[in-house]
Formats: C-alpha cells, sequence, structure tokens
C-alpha cells in the first residue's frame, strides 16, 4: 500500500507529475512512461498525476474531462501497467468513494480544504490523502485541515503549499510555510506548475510563467521539501487544461537531474 510516510524517509525527494486532466489513454501512457524513466535513473519515488475531471474553471465552455468513468479507466491502467501509485482530485464526498477504487492518492484541492465532509470522506476510504493548502490561508492554518483527516481515523496525509494570493493575479510562494508545515509531522510537497499559475485574466483562461518551474523547484528542493508536485505534458500549448504553467515533457529529465543533484548536496549537511 502507498504511504507518503515511505515516500518521505527516503534520501531523495518523491515527485507527483502528470497532466492537469486526462486528455487520452495514448497520452497518458506516454507521460507516465516518460516521467518513470526518468525518476528510476535518478532513484526519485514517483507517483502519477492526472485529474480524472477538472470542476475548477474559469469558464463555463473551458475543457472538463472525457468522462469520470473512463479517466478513471485509465488512471487505472496506468497504475497496473506501470506498476506506480496514481493520484487525481476528489470535489464531492460521492467522488472520494468513487475514485478510491482506481487511485492510491485522493487529492484535496486548495479551494476545498477547509470542507469538512469531503476530507473526512476521503480519509474514510482508506487511500492516502494529499490536501492543497488554499491560496488564502496561511501555512498555521492547515492544521486544522490535516487534523480533519486524522480524528477519522487516516495518518496517511500529506500537505502541498501552492502559493498564496497576490494581488487579483498572481501568486507567490512563502518557503517559510514549508518547515512550518513539516512541523505539523505530516510529509509536505511543493506544487511548483500551480504556483506559477496567474488566475483570472480578462479572457477567462489562466495564465503563468513556466520560465521560472526550475527556480521555484530549486528553492524548495534547498529548503528541505519532502516532495514536488509537477504539471507535464508533451506539448503545453496544446494541453485541455492549465497549459499556460506546464513544464514541457521533455525537459523534465534535465530538470530533474539538477534537482536531485541539490538534494544530494544538502543529505551532505
Amino acid at each position: 500500500m502507498f504511504t507518503f510516510q515511505d515516500y518521505a524517509s527516503r534520501s531523495q525527494f518523491f515527485l507527483l507529475a502528470g497532466p492537469c486532466v486526462i486528455e487520452g489513454e495514448k497520452m497518458a501512457m506516454e507521460i507516465a512512461e516518460s516521467c518513470l524513466e526518468a525518476t528510476s535513473r535518478l532513484g526519485i519515488p514517483y507517483v502519477f498525476k492526472g485529474s480524472y475531471r477538472k470542476a475548477n474553471r474559469s469558464r463555463i465552455d473551458s475543457f472538463t474531462g472525457i468522462g469520470d468513468l473512463e479517466a478513471l479507466r485509465i488512471l487505472s491502467k496506468v497504475r497496473e501497467t506501470f506498476g506506480i501509485p496514481v493520484v487525481t482530485d476528489i470535489h464531492t464526498n460521492e467522488e472520494a468513494r468513487m475514485a478510491a477504487d482506481f487511485v492510491d492518492v485522493l487529492q484535496i484541492p486548495a479551494f476545498l480544504c477547509r470542507q469538512t465532509d469531503l476530507l473526512i470522506a476521503a480519509a474514510r476510504t482508506g487511500r492516502a490523502v494529499n490536501i492543497k493548502k488554499g491560496q488564502f490561508l496561511s501555512p498555521e492554518a492547515m492544521h486544522f485541515a490535516l487534523d480533519k483527516v486524522k480524528d477519522a481515523g487516516n495518518d496517511n496525509v500529506a500537505l502541498t503549499e501552492r502559493g498564496v494570493t497576490f494581488g487579483y493575479t498572481d501568486l507567490v510562494v512563502d518557503y517559510r510555510g514549508i518547515p512550518e508545515m513539516q512541523a505539523f509531522g505530516a510529509p509536505v510537497i511543493l506544487d511548483v506548475t500551480h504556483s506559477l499559475q496567474q488566475p483570472n485574466q480578462p479572457k477567462g483562461v489562466t495564465g503563468g510563467r513556466p520560465d521560472l518551474i526550475e527556480t521555484i523547484a530549486r528553492a524548495g528542493v534547498a529548503v528541505g521539501v519532502d516532495g514536488l508536485f509537477m504539471e507535464t505534458h508533451p506539448d503545453p500549448s496544446v494541453a485541455k487544461s492549465d497549459g499556460a504553467n506546464m513544464l514541457p515533457l521533455h525537459k523534465l529529465p534535465a530538470l530533474l537531474e539538477h534537482l536531485a543533484a541539490i538534494r544530494a548536496t544538502i543529505n551532505q549537511f
């Protein structure tokens, strides 16, 4: 059974990576294979990430998914084909029960991190739970979200930093929050690509700063984060969701090499 604690106990950071949303089986398998090849070579524990549906969209005509059961089937196939854990977002109590049959980790979106019933429903499935910190919350406030999952009987939980709202159309990362949340006793993940979003754009399509992905990731590893979260795609320019802040898939191996070297250096001290 997958546990965050096991992944966080290793000498290297772990990685959650994949497309923003499942667009089809071929694409998902291509990304999973490429990510697994790069992480295996570097000794980085890997979890495939893919949302089976995107509920939080700016516009009514934004792409939300290919169908819940089809996307969940693809996630399950990735899991079985490559022998790796998979993570997906959930939005309601009913989704927690449904998705738990297909994945190893249930992820609570940032905007929903205070939803008590959702946190408890995710915890009671017995799956690992990853709670993204709301852009509107302090690191200290995430202690209460963590307690909700643990009080429901599930200690297999991680917290994810994904930036703090800065004005109307930007986010910033406060790296002090990483050790502050680690002090709660849970592994902490840095969501690199979502931290570089530029939301609330006039056209209703979120912007981003993918040119800063390595900068943000390097700083997170230097601070000592347990895991990294990145969305990646073979061609972000045609991605159906969050393409503006995704990492091109071909750039992932070199980036991971740089980050693994930083972690190895830090481990010497």
